[in-house]
């Protein structure tokens, strides 16, 4: 899968250190301008739906299982790679050093109905929810939250990048451009 950035945390000199591997699958599902998102009350932010990958699982299965966790989705189809975005972060517990996070993005399709979510107790907590939003509104809510919150890290600026490139490869030029 081509790799579409590689980033690492400020706080991070270098990348020595035991590091702690990572693997995530994440969605994005369009509908026109409209994209399938999760809002997180907890951030205020909105990102791509998909999560870690199992020991031993394939990463379209993950994003399969994931997608249905997280939203509901059913009969998700039409798997096609769209890239791979890295990030290198500190990791605050004492087993390891870094953290080194891949998260493998796929456009896929889905029926247009969502069934029921079966978020974890933290995503619950968090207040994160499966929402379509126009895809320009959700990159204009993120880099106003990455402007005027404390609360931001590395995930809001992964969720943006990647907002920002489905928006260039993905529409038509016609829809390029902020309605």
């Amino acid at each position: 899968m081509r790799l579409l950035k590689s980033t690492v945390h400020p706080d991070l000199a270098n990348l020595d250190g035991t590091m702690f591997h990572r693997k995530a699958a994440r969605g994005i599902i369009l509908n026109g301008t409209d994209i399938l998102m999760l809002y997180t009350e907890r951030y205020h932010d909105y990102t791509l739906p998909g999560g870690g990958i199992d020991e031993g699982e394939d990463a379209v299965a993950g994003l399969i299982r994931e997608l249905e966790e997280e939203t509901g989705a059913r009969n998700i189809r039409d798997i096609e790679e769209f890239g791979m975005y890295e990030e290198y972060r500190p990791w605050y517990k004492t087993d390891f050093d870094i953290m080194h996070m891949e998260s493998y993005c796929f456009v896929c399709v889905i029926d247009p109905e969502l069934g029921e979510t079966k978020l974890e107790d933290y995503e619950v907590n968090n207040g994160m929810k499966p929402v379509w939003i126009n895809i320009f509104d959700a990159i204009a809510h993120n880099e106003h939250t990455m402007a005027n919150s404390e609360k931001k890290g590395m995930s809001i600026e992964r969720e943006t990048f990647l907002l920002k490139r489905i928006v260039s490869e993905l529409l038509p030029e016609t829809q390029q451009s902020v309605a």
